[in-house]
């Protein structure tokens, strides 16, 4: 892939998947531009890019755009293949975690996080109306899934903490003597309990081990970053041609064809959908083409994992 423009991250300072994505770019070494965007709807300038998809954070690289970070991960490691984030012998076990933590570590976290004191803490320079709205928008990109109650989520995420300690012990990572792709995974959930609603930031102090592995963590820090805006972000997009498609073999489970009009989801939060023509379906991922009226023509990416492909509705 070459790379016709910087690397511009959409994001927004306290969402932890968003921290995800800072401290790769860190550890990668790679320059990246900060646009950051709305906590919640309407994000009109990041729908521009995206079609649809409205989660946090969104990668941006010219005209195309990369959602999700469990894709942008890949996208990164293609861009800086050193310091590796899926090291040998464990990649394969490195990404069954990263997935783990990327939802049930998660999910159990931020369930824990968000009861009242936390939410609180979160908004307390805010307008008082803030943690309403942030309720009210979250309660709609989690329709119909479940979610688990504080007290039980307090008695999982201890429990995940005791054995994450017992994995760090003896080695200084989760998986050796270098960070890889869980590192970040299993870092963000813990860094929100930590920095973002610290009154309960209690619970970590039974690991010791788990704070030191945050320290080391949060020591590879955020790398090189400019701040840019979203109407700059829109067009380099309108500047840029989509980058050329790489020669993956078209992988069909669905029946339609490369050129039809699709429609892409998220599986379980945030179920905005993204129209487009489908352009890709590899082993990895999905990639659709279309043409928006501020950001022109983009290909919009998505991980295969966690995310539903259909035709889509006649227009």
């Amino acid at each position: 892939m070459t790379t016709p423009a910087t690397v511009i991250l959409h994001h927004y300072p306290s969402s932890p998947f968003s921290e995800k994505a800072r401290l790769m770019l860190g550890y990668k070494g790679i320059p990246w531009k900060s646009v950051v965007i709305p906590m919640v709807n309407p994000k009109p300038d990041l729908v521009a890019l995206t079609g649809g998809y409205r989660k946090t954070p969104v990668l941006q690289i010219g005209a195309d755009i990369y959602c999700d970070t469990a894709l942008i991960a890949d996208v990164l490691e293609h861009l800086q293949p050193l310091p590796t984030l899926y090291p040998e012998p464990s990649k394969g076990m490195a990404r069954i975690l990263a997935q783990w933590a990327d939802t049930t570590l998660f999910w159990t976290s931020m369930a824990f996080n968000l009861q009242p004191r936390g939410l609180a803490q979160l908004f307390e320079h805010a307008p008082p109306e803030a943690a309403r709205t942030f309720a009210q928008d979250r309660k709609a990109m989690s329709a119909g899934m479940a979610r688990q109650q504080p007290p039980d989520a307090a008695a999982a995420y201890k429990s995940y903490l005791r054995r994450l300690s017992d994995v760090l012990d003896d080695r200084p990572f989760i998986l050796g003597d270098v960070p890889c792709i869980t590192d970040f995974a299993m870092y963000h959930p813990l860094w929100f309990t930590r920095v973002r609603t610290s009154v309960l930031a209690g619970l970590l102090d039974a690991t010791p081990a788990v704070l030191d592995w945050m320290d080391r963590m949060a020591a590879i820090g955020h790398g090189t970053m400019e701040k840019s805006s979203a109407l700059q972000a829109i067009e380099v997009a309108a500047a840029c041609a989509p980058a050329a498609l790489h020669d993956d073999i078209f992988q069909d489970e669905h029946g339609l064809a490369l050129g039809s009009q699709v429609m892409i989801n998220a599986e379980i939060f945030g179920l905005e959908a993204t129209r487009g023509e489908l352009v890709a379906a590899t082993r990895m991922h999905y990639t659709l083409r279309r043409l928006d009226e501020r950001a022109g023509m983009v290909h919009v990416h998505f991980p295969r994992i966690g995310y539903s492909l259909k035709a889509a509705d006649p227009a």
